[in-house]
């Protein structure tokens, strides 16, 4: 069985959360190995601080983009090659982007489709977002896909399938994941991995209890198969 990457997001409804250093603390003793926090919620300064501690831990740092504007995720990206994250996700400007990270290291997944509101919510039809996604997968600087498969009202199992076997990258399903049926549909489909922010913090996902610890027990174990 295929094992994904869970990738927890100190976040909640789309913003990094006040408290997250002491989230980050938790999921790093916990064993997690993929963390990261958006571009809105905190000052640059306490993301900087965010980034140098999961580095610290050993964890990949991933800043994910939902500011919708041209100009806002152009300040976002700046700042994640100031950071040294090392996965950029989200966005919707990849030919704005592209340039921003030439000769740097970061690995770049932006959103396919179209992309409203905050919370990000997915529009389109499911032919729409998987063309989005063979576009976006066509240029040299882009390492995957960031799919808000869940925040979509189409079938959300179909476009899944449809985009991985559309696009040769990796995709990553983010937003909305809170239950093992979802991460089971995600391993299905062919995805490389999900993000989960808010189900953990909130204690949403079944597990032995709501503490923070315990869900992101449940949610690896999900992730492994």
């Amino acid at each position: 069985m295929t094992q994904l990457d869970f990738i927890f997001m100190l976040t909640r409804n789309d913003r990094t959360v006040a408290d997250a250093a002491e989230h980050l603390e938790t999921a790093l003793q916990a064993g997690i190995r993929h963390i990261g926090f958006k571009d809105v919620g905190l000052p640059f300064d306490a993301l900087r601080g965010l980034a140098h501690q999961i580095r610290e831990g050993g964890a990949s740092t991933y800043l994910e983009v939902v500011s919708l504007d041209r100009e806002s995720e152009i300040r976002s990206v700046k700042a994640a090659v100031d950071l040294g994250v090392d996965y950029l996700l989200g966005g919707t400007h990849a030919e704005n982007v592209l340039p921003l990270l030439k000769g740097t290291a970061i690995r770049y997944y932006p959103f396919p489709g179209r992309i409203i509101g905050h919370p990000s919510i997915l529009e389109g039809s499911q032919n729409e977002i998987v063309q989005s996604a063979v576009d976006l997968a066509s240029y040299d600087g882009v390492a995957g896909l960031d799919l808000l498969a869940y925040r979509s009202p189409g079938d959300v199992p179909s476009l899944m399938a449809a985009v991985c076997r559309a696009v040769p990258k990796p995709i990553i399903v983010a937003g909305s994941v809170d239950r093992p049926q979802q991460i089971e549909v995600i391993r299905q489909s062919g995805a490389a991995g999900f993000t989960v922010g808010t189900s953990a913090l909130d204690g949403l996902f079944p597990a032995d209890s709501t503490a923070l610890a315990s869900q992101l027990a449940a949610i690896s174990a999900c992730a492994r198969g």
